[in-house]
């Protein structure tokens, strides 16, 4: 069984900085793209940030400068360091696995708010 359990979230002022993390379980982790998104009330979920199984990464231009997602294949975690934090940043942010042909997997969420 495949589960994807975020935290780190919480509450913090704008400009201050946050790290949120997801330890994955039931995948072969190091063969796995995993990915934060992040979804806002009333909005689409959208991607912020991803990270192959080779280290290549992609950021939403929002974030690009901002936010760092970086992984631990030893301990099958992905974090996602958020620097320079907007309240335009609060959402709930979700750790998603893309494992290949077997499936697409989605964690719990973790609340981020950013206050002003």
């Amino acid at each position: 069984q495949v589960q994807l359990v975020e935290s780190g979230g919480g509450l913090v002022q704008a400009g201050g900085s946050l790290r949120v993390s997801c330890v994955a379980s039931g995948i072969r982790f190091s063969r796995t793209t995993m990915g934060w998104y992040r979804q806002a009330p009333g909005k689409q979920r959208e991607l912020v940030a991803s990270i192959t199984n080779g280290g290549n990464t992609n950021y939403a231009d929002s974030v690009k400068g901002r936010f760092v997602i970086s992984r631990d294949n030893s301990d099958n975690t992905v974090y996602l360091q958020m620097n320079s934090l907007k309240p335009e940043d609060t959402a709930a942010y979700y750790c998603n696995a893309q494992w290949g042909v077997v499936g697409t997997f989605w964690g719990q969420g973790t609340q981020v708010t950013v206050s002003s």
